[in-house]
């Protein structure tokens, strides 16, 4: 896939009105500079969500979502990358670029994805003249408009109805086999993968169908469900069924129900319940784990109550756990005997449904309770195992107070942890014994933190970089920052803190961009040239520093006694 030039990208983020953006979907109030709002990625009744037209960015101090107006559309819109880029061109007028645009559609997906939406079209037309087909789904309960909402069709009796209506070519036929809807036999007969069944389209993030499964209406005719095969266009790890239609049904995600079959997910939604997805035959990924807090702050898993439905919930909380940032909540519904979402919301109605969702277990309580369900946390040899068996697991949970809380739950339990909150200052003498002074620490900070606001600051220094070489923390940091400007003279803030999002200096910078600077903005320019200049002062001291202890130990040379005067020279004079 071609990438989007950063100068396209820079152009396009330059004519675009983060704040008309925003504005249009989030009620926004001016604040001095700035603008504010209710956070829209979380519930708060304050409000700490900021929205900045000169840096170009958006932060939030509650729950840390931030970024430029292509990641707010990929968040509230929940819009893939291009998509979101090509939003934003038809809004101000661009074209992204020809080359691009033409090497990044594939013709051999496109014949797929067409190949797959035919194919889908077939099924429901012969859902609408099948009486056992339909008098399935009147039985369950599924309407007309569920029905055309999740595109429900059926799939003939006989081997070859599909290919018969679709497969009219031989380059047709091998699209539909490598698409995953026909099945070759031992003498290499190909035939109709799906027989006698009724069809539930696999959707994509941009509604595009990309796979089937297909539930068999007598319990004898092979196997009760069955899924199309992985594909170039489908990975079951990666998709969750229903996230297209939950998209479609909710302006703003509150929750996401995760389920485990197609019928639960439909059930849900025809009575009213619009966040249900469904895992595809497959325990919970880290990648599905990605996709369901991308979409809502908080997923409640429903399991069978089973050693086996146990089973699932424990790898879904270990996939949820390097995922659980501030703002997230995981929860775990353990189903009774017998039952299903399906058949519960049937026999319970939406209230009902809802009420045991409130009372569903808090991942930190089913986390806790997992541990411990063979261990005697009464002797020190049960709070031991439990402390080992919890460490790795908790290690895994981003930085952030759910962490710190776990980590103080597993001491309450344990005792195991009790004197860590002692132990980082002595630590960190240790592991830094050369702290430098807080001054110089200073000094790079405000020069940093000056660059985040005017990012063109850095256009004001000619190279090369003299500073460059101090030995102080941050000072690299200072140095790619004022060479990514050079680079990308109309680079924004929001653009600075995307290159560096997954970086570990990553939170530092963000905290800066989101502060406001003390000072008066016309002095900004001054400030900064200053700070540099004080850095290149003591540049010019530490290599007089390093030169003098070379006369102490080794005696210098010609060469080096000149540049000795020459440096005494440039501090005493300033040139």
């Amino acid at each position: 896939m071609a990438r989007i030039p950063d100068a396209f990208i820079d152009d396009l983020l330059a004519r675009t009105d983060i704040v008309e953006l925003i504005g249009s979907r989030v009620p926004l109030k001016r604040q001095g500079r700035e603008y504010s709002a209710r956070c829209p990625f979380h519930d708060e009744r304050s409000p700490s969500f900021t929205v900045s037209p000169t840096k170009q960015f958006y932060h939030c101090f509650g729950c840390g979502a931030h970024g430029t107006a292509i990641s707010f559309l990929m968040n509230y819109d929940r819009l893939e990358f291009l998509d979101a880029v090509d939003e934003l061109a038809k809004r101000v007028g661009m074209e992204i670029p020809r080359d691009t645009q033409q090497r990044n559609v594939n013709p051999d997906s496109v014949d797929q994805y067409a190949a797959l939406e035919a194919a889908s079209k077939f099924f429901q037309r012969q859902l609408a003249g099948s009486q056992k087909a339909l008098a399935y789904f009147d039985g369950r309960g599924v309407g007309a408009d569920i029905r055309t909402q999740f595109g429900l069709g059926y799939a003939p009796d006989g081997y070859s109805a599909l290919k018969d209506a679709l497969g009219t070519d031989e380059r047709r036929m091998k699209l539909l086999e490598r698409v995953g809807l026909f099945s070759k036999n031992d003498r290499g007969h190909v035939y109709d993968k799906f027989r006698d069944r009724v069809m539930f389209p696999i959707h994509d993030r941009r509604g595009r169908t990309i796979a089937f499964g297909g539930r068999v209406l007598e319990k004898e005719d092979g196997p009760k469900y069955l899924n199309s095969p992985e594909t170039a266009l489908f990975h079951k790890g990666r998709e969750l069924y229903g996230l297209w239609q939950v998209r479609q049904a909710n302006q703003k995600i509150e929750r996401l129900i995760v389920v485990e079959g197609y019928m639960d997910v439909i059930a849900l939604f025809q009575h009213g319940i619009t966040q249900a997805v469904a895992t595809l035959g497959t325990a919970t990924t880290p990648d599905h784990a990605e996709l369901l807090f991308r979409n809502a702050p908080d997923v409640y898993f429903c399991f069978d109550g089973d050693r086996a439905g146990r089973g699932a919930a424990s790898k879904a909380m270990e996939s949820v756990l390097p995922r659980m940032k501030d703002g997230r909540q995981a929860f775990f519904l353990f189903l009774p005997e017998g039952e299903d979402p399906d058949t519960l919301v049937r026999s319970e109605g939406r209230e009902g449904f809802d009420a045991r969702l409130k009372g569903a277990v808090p991942l930190s309580q089913f986390f806790f309770d997992e541990l411990a369900k063979d261990v005697n946390l009464g002797t020190l040899d049960g709070k031991a195992r439990m402390a080992e068996r919890a460490k790795p697991l908790l290690a895994q949970i981003p930085d952030g107070a759910f962490g710190d809380l776990m980590r103080q739950r597993l001491t309450e339990l344990t005792g195991v942890g009790a004197n860590a909150a002692a132990q980082p200052a002595k630590a960190s003498a240790r592991t830094h014994p050369q702290v430098q002074p807080a001054q110089k620490r200073s000094l790079v900070r405000s020069a940093i933190a000056l660059l985040l606001q005017r990012p063109s600051l850095a256009l004001e220094l000619q190279p090369p970089d003299t500073f460059a070489t101090l030995r102080q923390p941050g000072i690299s940091l200072l140095a790619e920052l004022i060479a990514m400007v050079r680079e990308r003279p109309d680079i924004t803030t929001g653009l600075l803190l995307e290159y560096f999002e997954g970086r570990e200096e990553f939170g530092h910078l963000q905290k800066l961009a989101a502060q406001d600077m003390p000072g008066e903005e016309a002095k900004w320019r001054d400030e900064f040239l200053d700070v540099i200049g004080q850095l290149e002062r003591q540049t010019l001291q530490q290599r007089i520093e390093a030169l003098q202890a070379k006369q102490r130990e080794l005696g210098l040379d010609d060469d080096d006694k000149a540049e000795m005067r020459e440096l005494l020279r440039v501090i005493a004079t300033g040139r």
